[in-house]
């Protein structure tokens, strides 16, 4: 985000959807922490381990609680809300709310009307979200997925570069670097 900021950068901020049970096999857990679907082999879980591991040891460096989900979400509804906030000139403060929550395990992020909420809380308000959803919502989320994976997006986060893709946190300083030696023209 700091990024953003510089001079002469201009970011689109887009959502993508990541299908986890295609890679990283489905998984819900129960009260108990065992896993209700098994579906996950080994290998499986020790890298969504190390991932929350390691996703954990960045949040702490930052002060931000983040607690892994117990179950896989579909994160639709969610991007949805921020395309509309996008719309309505309140992206950031949307996806700042909806990330928060998400990770304190206090938002489903599958739930339409909590996305609703959020976008009551943080200002354009959620009048015509659900008819904005069901048509031109969809389709606008699913050209924004489709150009992605044309680009040869596969995760996040991605960073677009000219033509250039980036990916992960770790690469955001190699993403300034490109920034940097950019024609301002």
């Amino acid at each position: 985000m700091a990024l953003a900021e510089r001079p002469g950068v201009a970011v689109d901020w887009l959502p993508y959807t990541l299908d986890i049970p295609s890679f990283l096999g489905a998984a819900e857990l129960d009260e108990s922490g065992r896993d209700i679907v098994g579906e996950r082999n080994a290998h499986q879980w020790r890298r969504v381990r190390y991932i929350y591991m390691d996703c954990r040891r960045e949040a702490r460096r930052r002060g931000i609680v983040l607690r892994g989900p117990k179950k896989i979400f579909d994160s639709t509804p969610a991007h949805l809300g921020f395309l509309f906030a996008r719309r309505r000139g309140s992206p950031r403060d949307f996806h700042d709310r909806v990330y928060e929550r998400f990770w304190r395990r206090e938002l489903d992020i599958g739930d339409p009307t909590a996305i609703a909420s959020i976008l009551d809380e943080v200002g354009p308000g959620a009048s015509g979200f659900d008819a904005w959803c069901a048509e031109e919502g969809r389709t606008e989320l699913a050209e924004i997925q489709r150009d992605a994976e044309e680009a040869g997006v596969f995760g996040v986060p991605s960073y677009r570069v000219g033509d250039e893709l980036f990916w992960g946190t770790e690469r955001l300083e190699r993403v300034a670097e490109r920034v940097s030696r950019r024609d301002p023209a």
